[in-house]
């Protein structure tokens, strides 16, 4: 067989989604960008703590300053991204900030100019843009897939993250140890650029913009309250990404100061075992569709959190400790696939077009704001009663999330649910199926013509 003859047989192969070119320069973005957040996430705690000394509780005010605009901006950001439209362009933007602020490090590290203070501002500024990068994406995704697809989408985009904890870490770990942390960082700055590319090259027909009116701020957090299923969904969301992050706050610190892992042998093998995320994401459309999107969700809630209890059980010789590190990465990646692939395809399925940058808001604000919370938490008990306590509170803790989904109809969900099962006071502009009204017969052909996470 010849290679151009085995290149179309692969292609054929191929997931429908990615034969149509939106998507897939959509995607092809969103996996290399996801590609440089991973080495970001390992370079910029490796540059506190091996080149500015920084203790557990500086390490927790670092966390912090990523994460605290999740918590201050999301709603803010929802509202004004569905009142502005255009989502595209500020996807786009917020992307070019952000390769800017990244670059910044390298250029103070080269003038002998680098510090913690430094390290906040970039961490806080470059959670800010993420935020509104998010929101903004929530409605360009749908703008892409069609519903009956959404689980197929998700598990595309879930398992580009998923390949990305396999090869992020393992790059991360080898970039620091050659070039430095904050060299190392040039390669999420790239990725950046790449990102804002593809996204310059699709044309999606966004949702209009939302009029102006009052109670516009909240309306995405009114319509999660009244949804007893994403009450419970983010109520779970909400508890495992605060531990989870007790537990990322302390756990590279906890490797290379108590276990003594260097950075290259510690990012080989949690990328390693992260191949549980793409098996995970490969699998998790065939398990929804053997016991359902529900019980999938549920499964995955419990999964994702109670294997990390294996690394505060780590010790003793070399080849356990990385064992244990190796299996807590590969079994929590394959339950995080599972909750977050279900979960994000329910979202999609019951969120209006017209609140979705404003669910998405509040959705953040509520879920990924505990992660600062979090931060903070760990760098506290991290310094009173030692990393490895903490990480045994933070490991037992995650598992509590399934609590919240036990009682609600998520465990009853077989198929996607319909937003007509979960009728909420939406505004007046949404039509009874949860999208903008139908648009004037005479207008629908020129309105088609015009259509996209990092």
């Amino acid at each position: 067989m010849s290679t151009a003859t085995a290149v179309r047989a692969l292609a054929a192969r191929a997931p429908e989604l990615l034969h149509e070119r939106p998507f897939r320069r959509y995607w092809t973005g969103h996996t290399v960008s996801l590609l440089g957040d991973q080495v970001t996430y390992l370079a910029i705690p490796l540059a506190a703590v091996l080149i500015l000394d920084a203790d557990a509780g500086e390490m927790g005010w670092l966390s912090m300053a990523g994460l605290l605009p999740a918590l201050l901006f999301s709603i803010p950001a929802g509202a004004w991204a569905d009142r502005r439209g255009r989502r595209r362009r500020t996807m786009i933007a917020a992307d070019l900030i952000r390769a800017a602020l990244l670059i910044s490090l390298p250029v103070a590290y080269g003038f002998g100019a680098l510090t913690l203070a430094q390290l906040y501002v970039v961490a806080f500024g470059i959670g800010s843009l993420a935020v509104v990068f998010d929101v903004c994406d929530a409605t360009l995704f749908v703008s892409l897939v069609r519903p009956e697809s959404y689980v197929d989408g998700n598990a595309l985009a879930s398992g580009s993250r998923a390949f990305s904890f396999v090869a992020g870490p393992s790059a991360g770990g080898l970039l620091v140890q050659v070039l430095t942390a904050p060299f190392a960082l040039i390669a999420d700055a790239v990725s950046y650029l790449v990102s804002a590319a593809f996204l310059s090259r699709i044309a999606p027909v966004e949702p209009p913009a939302a009029a102006r009116g009052k109670g516009q701020l909240t309306a995405g957090l009114r319509f999660i309250l009244r949804s007893r299923t994403l009450r419970a969904i983010v109520a779970s969301a909400a508890t495992v990404n605060f531990f989870n992050f007790v537990f990322h706050t302390l756990v590279v610190l906890y490797a290379v100061d108590e276990l003594g892992l260097n950075p290259g042998v510690l990012g080989l093998v949690i990328g390693a075992g992260a191949v549980g995320s793409v098996i995970g994401a490969v699998f998790t459309g065939r398990v929804v569709r053997r016991i359902g999107v529900g019980p999938t969700l549920v499964v995955g809630a419990l999964g994702f959190p109670a294997p990390l209890v294996l690394v505060p059980l780590a010790g003793g010789p070399t080849p356990l400790v990385l064992a244990a590190f190796f299996g807590s990465e590969f079994l929590s990646g394959l339950g995080l696939m599972f909750y977050d692939i279900a979960s994000g395809s329910v979202q999609a399925a019951l969120i209006p077009d017209a609140l979705r940058s404003r669910v998405s808001g509040a959705f953040r604000t509520v879920n990924y704001g505990t992660r600062p919370l979090g931060a903070l938490a760990a760098g506290i008990l991290g310094s009173t009663i030692g990393v490895r306590p903490t990480l045994w509170i933070a490991t037992v803790g995650g598992t509590l999330c399934v609590l919240w989904l036990l009682p609600s109809p998520v465990p009853r969900l077989r198929e996607l649910p319909e937003q007509e099962e979960e009728r909420t006071d939406a505004p007046a502009a949404v039509s009874a199926q949860g999208r903008p009204p139908a648009p004037d017969p005479a207008r629908a052909s020129e309105a088609q013509s015009g259509g996209a996470s990092r």
